[in-house]
């Protein structure tokens, strides 16, 4: 069914519903499993390099905690979990490794925005199931 499976990760609850979702699959498949956070947030016109460097370190440090805590969650399933933090926009990032990786599913957790904020932001699930080239399933 599924032999590679990449799954959103940005700490929030439901980024971590789609990891258990992730990991269940995974577990029924026999799929190998690869964890991506994307550091979208990264200063765009920084008064100084530091500021940028100091951003860059803050999001990897909160990214690595939690690809920690999903690699130990994985372990504990007997799954093997690679992972990788890389900057860019979150969906097209989630896009291009799922392409470059040959994914054929990616999991992602539904963020739960209101109708207006939707509306005018749109959301990175829906941009991703939009324009992804494989399957991608969304977890509530």
């Amino acid at each position: 069914m599924y032999r590679r499976i990449l799954v959103g990760l940005d700490g929030s609850e439901g980024s971590r519903r789609a990891l258990d979702c992730a990991l269940d699959l995974a577990e029924l498949t026999g799929a190998a499993l690869h964890a991506l956070s994307v550091e979208e947030h990264l200063p765009a016109f920084a008064g100084t390099v530091g500021e940028v460097q100091d951003a860059q370190r803050f999001a990897n440090q909160y990214f690595r905690g939690i690809h920690e805590e999903a690699a130990a969650l994985a372990a504990r399933r007997g799954r093997a979990l690679t992972h990788e933090i890389v900057p860019g926009h979150v969906a097209q990032t989630l896009m291009r490794v799922a392409r470059e990786g040959g994914f054929d599913l990616i999991i992602l957790g539904h963020a739960g925005h209101s109708a207006l904020a939707h509306l005018f932001l749109g959301s990175t699930a829906d941009r991703v199931v939009e324009h992804a080239q494989c399957a991608v399933l969304i977890v509530r």
